[in-house]
């Protein structure tokens, strides 16, 4: 069968409509395009990277200007110099929630999905490029933050390397939750593919709903907080002894990585099921 057909207006022939099936590299290369295309996108990361380092550069100069001041009992230079972990999540969330919700605000994801209408292969393709993107940009803002936070912590300052023990498992650690908080903003944005609420639903989950919890008993308040992401965050960052009722920094990330993946594969299934 030929593969041009002539126009309804006699003008001559053009070629047929492709037939929407695309293999998940075609649709990856399209979601990167889609990413790098857009100017807010680079900006977002940059910022990710740049406020991490920031922070982190700031807490240790601080510390460094007191050093001989105050105490430093138990003091963790790694777990220092990768406090923009804080900051840094917020921001790689709201990007994660933008990457998705973006396209359903205005209204681009119809022709998304018309291209392709296997409608989880967007979704697997979207996050698989996104979330490449994020462990990058993650795993360079730990490191420099590590570094840049090392160099500041002059003698006397206490400061550390990639052998000190327990460092190595801080920085990757950081890196690797930043990465899932995006993908978990990622997946909320899917669900819900509104941006103020996605983005509120982020928030609230992420720093909200540890403060509600505070009004809970301590022996209820326990056992929901270990599970909380940001009770995860913080264990990631702990070096030494933990108190009893929350999870070690590995377990923690397994739990992370958990709640994304059961919220991608839930977004995936409703992202069938009803329209654009």
């Amino acid at each position: 069968m030929s593969s041009t057909m002539t126009s309804p207006t006699g003008l001559g022939p053009h070629k047929q409509l492709p037939p929407g099936r695309y293999s998940l590299v075609d649709q990856m290369r399209s979601e990167w395009t889609k990413l790098v295309s857009v100017r807010s996108t680079i900006w977002t990361l940059a910022l990710t990277i740049v406020i991490g380092i920031g922070v982190s550069a700031l807490a240790a100069a601080e510390t460094r200007s007191h050093w001989n001041t105050t105490p430093h009992f138990g003091f963790d230079p790694t777990s220092l110099s990768l406090t923009g972990v804080f900051v840094a999540q917020l921001i790689i969330g709201v990007l994660g929630v933008l990457v998705m919700s973006a396209e359903y605000g205005t209204g681009t994801i119809r022709a998304t999905l018309s291209a392709t209408p296997r409608r989880p292969g967007v979704l697997v393709a979207k996050a698989s490029v996104f979330g490449i993107v994020a462990l990058v940009v993650s795993m360079v803002t730990a490191f420099l933050s590590f570094f840049v936070g090392q160099a500041l912590l002059s003698a006397p300052a206490v400061h550390a390397t990639l052998s000190t023990p327990g460092a190595l498992r801080e920085i990757l650690g950081t890196g690797i939750f930043l990465f899932l908080v995006g993908l978990f903003a990622l997946a909320i944005a899917t669900l819900i593919r509104h941006t103020a609420g996605a983005i509120s639903t982020f928030v609230g989950i992420l720093l909200v709903l540890p403060t509600v919890l505070q009004a809970l008993p301590n022996s209820i308040h326990n056992d929901i907080e270990r599970f909380l992401p940001s009770r995860i965050g913080i264990e990631v960052l702990s070096h030494g002894h933990q108190p009893p009722f929350v999870f070690t920094p590995w377990v923690g990330l397994a739990v992370m990585a958990g709640y994304t993946a059961v919220l991608l594969v839930i977004a995936g299934v409703k992202m069938s099921k009803r329209d654009a």
